[in-house]
């Protein structure tokens, strides 16, 4: 049998900005290929493609970044033959106010001027005519088509269902209390790069331990405030599932970037009220997740929610544009 060999795994971004009603981005050169190309680079074992994307666009650019939407994902073949598979994101430069995000990265170091010697800004236009490789356009016209449409500038709203927890018979002392389990604890800590990846500034969880457990790495590096949210515990959904319905309105609703933990069993009247942000984008509403479990422990939902959403198309103020799924490594 003959094995098959995975592709190479590498993640980037492609980071912009607005100038004088021109949509504008951050291209690289790379003396050893002699190419201009998106920042990015070789996901590192046990790393996860979001933190691969921050990392290296800070490395390659000098600029920290917080991650938006997803875009078209890049395939291509390399020395030896093996396929290369790039992740995107769409990014912008770091603020003051996301210093919360930030302070949990690990500082990191400019790349070797013999790995990029130049980092340049280019009006999208130009920038389509001087990538080197013709793929890297891909992600590049369908960062331009959500710009036109006033759906580029979002922020973060992040599902987060709890780490592994104890099991219910294994614990006798009641479901407020029940905490995570050692595995649980490495997945919390894992959570702390994805969580900055987005530029979290708020934590919300439900108040019972192994939500707050969960939360807890990040709220803790990022120097954040914990805010519980009564109305998400698996108790209150079940008594009034409108008032965890009513959290997540006015989670879609928040200025900031931020994280709901919260259980398996309210995931459903959450992802219900993501689901009619996203209308009526069909595409949209089908990756939310529809059936039990939702989601893992562990795992987020990402829901890309427009700042500037437009008015001709008739969206809705709090229009979720885009989601993802991710999980620790």
């Amino acid at each position: 049998m003959l094995k098959t060999i995975e592709p190479q795994a590498a993640a980037g971004a492609l980071v912009w900005r607005e100038r004088e009603g021109r949509l504008e981005v951050l291209l690289v050169h790379r003396p050893r290929y002699r190419d201009w190309s998106w920042p990015k680079g070789k996901v590192e074992p046990g790393e996860h493609p979001l933190t691969t994307a921050c990392r290296e666009v800070a490395e390659e650019t000098g600029h920290p970044v917080i991650l938006g939407i997803p875009l078209p994902t890049v395939c291509y073949r390399i020395a030896g033959g093996r396929r290369k598979r790039v992740y995107y994101w769409a990014a912008r430069i770091a603020r003051d106010d996301d210093a919360p995000a930030i302070r949990v990265r690990p500082a990191v170091q400019r790349a070797d001027p013999q790995e990029i010697d130049r980092v340049r800004w280019c009006e999208v236009g130009r920038a389509r005519k001087i990538l080197t490789r013709r793929s890297d356009r891909v992600p590049l016209d369908s960062l331009t088509a959500r710009w036109r449409a006033g759906l580029l500038e979002t922020r973060a709203v992040i599902v987060l269902r709890h780490g592994k927890a104890v099991g219910r018979e294994k614990w006798a002392e009641g479901e407020l209390t029940r905490p995570l389990t050692g595995r649980g604890r490495r997945q919390a800590e894992e959570c702390v790069p994805l969580l900055a990846a987005f530029g979290v500034r708020e934590v919300w969880t439900s108040p019972w331990r192994r939500c707050r457990q969960t939360v807890k790495p990040y709220a803790r590096a990022a120097k954040l405030t914990r805010h519980d949210v009564p109305a998400v515990t698996e108790a209150a959904a079940h008594q009034s599932p409108g008032g965890a319905a009513r959290a997540m309105r006015r989670a879609l609703a928040s200025e900031h970037s931020l994280v709901l933990c919260t259980h398996r069993p309210v995931l459903r009247a959450l992802f219900g009220i993501v689901a009619e942000a996203a209308l009526p984008d069909r595409r949209v509403r089908r990756e939310i997740p529809a059936r039990d479990p939702y989601l893992r422990t562990a795992e987020m939902l990402v829901v890309h929610v427009a700042t500037r959403p437009t008015l001709a198309l008739g969206l809705p103020p709090q229009q979720a544009i885009a989601t993802e799924r991710h999980r620790p490594t």
